[in-house]
């Protein structure tokens, strides 16, 4: 009788193990669970980005880098264009929904993110990182939190066809010229601008950036504007700004305040208009509408002044990192392999179209656009972006303020004065 309880007793404890390893085998949590031809955990990072332009590309990257790493799953989120990706990353973290890895401007943006960024001072990358790339995301203390998503310009896209067509021989590099050229397009037929003033960024941020690092010293003169010491109201460089904006509002489409991005670059491509107010990030739209576009960057002239031929270059955005994400190593793993696999490298400059901020990539297969970068760039024609040292916010209150005048319903006085209050309220 004994034997035999103790023969159950045996089957019972072996039973139970087998239970138990059953079960440990299907348990998981929302971001782990265990792959079958490894046994290793795979952990979920939440990338949550603002570039609209790459988003498919981007995916497509993304499917790449997990076949590499089978451990590793990319959840990618993409909120940009007309929609407030800061107010839609506050949200994230407000919620408790906050992303591994994420976008972050620099200067006045990085010290606002700054606590729950993680230092990326001695990743492996660091080293090849051209140094226009390091400043936006080196606080006082010269550590790193950023790492640049590519480096950009922006100005007036032209199409080089119809600016031909309408006798155009060389292409305007003061305000004087642009007006001249302005008047011989619509003499032929063509709509001269498309004005996308339905987005604040464009007009809040990228158009009015012009006037700023127009300065002498722009560091100097924003400085000078949270001191005191500087005004819009008294500065020459503002005074000139009435000149480019109301020649893009006299030549430009049908209802600019309404037009959104989207609008804006199809009326380009679609050779509706010939001059539009943007960057090289509209490549691949561009191209995708009209293949054969051949097209190059003008400035964006504020004067007659030899230096208006000047593009503004710089960092758009940078990725960083959540410090307080339970899979940071698997987050910095993914930032190195796209800047040093040849997967991620050809992604950056053959799928995306960007301009590398790093040594050891090549900027290759570049279309018009990022080529005529690269030539401004090498002359030493560019001048700074500035909108990261304004006040948080200050950007689409400019914006409103623009639209207002753009509409008829303020003077450029009251222009420049509402300028002034946005900033001294803000500052």
């Amino acid at each position: 009788m004994k034997r035999l309880l103790l023969i159950c007793l045996s089957l019972l404890f072996t039973f139970g193990i087998l239970a138990g390893c059953s079960s440990g085998s299907t348990s998981g949590t929302d971001d782990k669970e265990g792959t079958k031809d490894t046994g290793e955990e795979t952990v979920t990072l939440n990338l949550f980005q603002f570039k609209v332009e790459i988003a498919d590309q981007l995916q497509e990257m993304i499917t790449e880098f997990e076949a590499e790493h089978p451990n590793i799953k990319v959840k990618l989120e993409t909120v940009g264009g007309g929609a407030d990706y800061g107010a839609a990353l506050k949200a994230k973290f407000a919620s408790g929904e906050q992303p591994d890895i994420f976008n972050n401007g620099g200067f006045k943006e990085l010290e606002l993110w700054k606590e729950h960024l993680a230092d990326l001072s001695n990743e492996p990358w660091v080293e090849h990182l051209l140094p226009i790339g390091k400043v936006p995301m080196t606080d006082t203390d010269g550590k790193l939190y950023g790492m640049p998503v590519n480096l950009e310009g922006y100005g007036f896209v032209y199409n080089k066809d119809l600016f031909e067509k309408a006798g155009i021989k060389e292409p305007p590099a003061n305000i004087t010229e642009l007006k001249d050229a302005a008047e011989k397009l619509k003499d032929s037929g063509t709509t001269p601008f498309s004005a996308g003033y339905g987005e604040w960024w464009v007009i809040g941020q990228h158009l009015l950036n012009i006037p700023f690092a127009q300065q002498e010293d722009p560091i100097a003169f924003i400085e000078g504007l949270y001191d005191g010491t500087e005004k819009f109201t008294d500065n020459e460089q503002f005074k000139q700004f009435k000149e480019v904006l109301d020649t893009e509002i006299n030549f430009g489409n049908d209802n600019p305040l309404t037009t959104d991005y989207n609008t804006q670059v199809t009326q380009f491509a679609a050779g509706q208009t010939a001059m539009l107010q943007q960057g090289n990030w509209t490549e691949n739209m561009i191209y995708e509408v009209n293949p054969d576009m051949n097209m190059g960057f003008l400035p964006i002239p504020i004067s007659d002044d030899k230096n208006a031929d000047r593009l503004p270059v710089g960092v758009p955005n940078n990725w960083v990192l959540n410090k307080n994400s339970e899979h940071l190593d698997e987050a910095k793993l993914f930032l190195e392999w796209m800047v040093s696999s040849d997967t991620g490298k050809r992604y950056l400059t053959e799928e995306f179209a960007f301009i590398p901020a790093f040594d050891n990539i090549e900027a290759s297969g570049l279309g018009d656009l990022g080529q005529s970068i690269l030539e401004y760039s090498k002359e030493e024609k560019t001048i700074p972006w500035t909108w990261f040292r304004w006040p948080d916010g200050a950007n689409k209150e400019f914006a409103a303020s623009i639209q207002e005048y753009a509409a008829g319903k303020i003077d450029y006085d009251t222009l420049l004065e509402r300028f002034q209050k946005t900033w001294d309220n803000l500052k």
